[in-house]
């Protein structure tokens, strides 16, 4: 691991709290609330029961100089180890990225989240042209996050979550950046 290469990764300020990269300290509270199964099952990638090491597997690779997705924590605190949440950027091809979050289930429905997509799709700080994003459909209070934040709906598609394993309906949103 590359510490030159974490600091590349943008610290975006938010009214309140602060997006900043990943570090190992925050294998404890980012493991705390993926494991409640809440979050899992709002996720894609989260795994109910969440398997020992998990947590320590994602920051590494948010951490690796080859990383195809950025990830910041949601961090309330001014020293910088208070994780309320974690929101992403995955690069794919022709200058787009894909955005996933989620928040601690003590703190749904407080504008944490739509604070934290309204602070990257401002920032942009992987210089997209789009952003797009996708959510499960039993899940509105997300696709609210991102429509607060200037994503249009384009269409329903299906995505596998492995927390439910199963195939889940979802609703996918572009944001147009230029």
């Amino acid at each position: 691991m590359s510490f030159e290469n974490v600091i590349k990764q943008a610290t975006i300020p938010v009214d309140g709290f602060v997006l900043r990269p990943l570090q190992r300290s925050d294998a404890g509270p980012i493991s705390l609330y993926a494991a409640d199964e809440r979050v899992a099952r709002a996720t894609t990638s989260i795994p109910h029961p969440l398997p020992p090491g998990s947590t320590e597997s994602l920051i590494a690779r948010a951490l690796a100089a080859d990383r195809t997705e950025d990830i910041w924590a949601i961090d309330s605190s001014d020293d910088q180890s208070e994780v309320l949440g974690v929101i992403g950027l995955k690069r794919m091809d022709r200058e787009q990225s894909e955005i996933g979050y989620w928040v601690a289930p003590l703190l749904w429905n407080n504008g944490i989240a739509s604070k934290a997509v309204e602070a990257i799709v401002g920032a942009n700080p992987q210089a997209c042209r789009t952003i797009f994003g996708s959510v499960f459909q039993d899940n509105p209070a997300s696709a609210r996050v991102l429509t607060n934040a200037g994503f249009s709906y384009i269409g329903d598609a299906e995505a596998f979550s492995v927390a439910r394993d199963a195939t889940v309906p979802t609703w996918t949103y572009l944001k147009k950046m230029d």
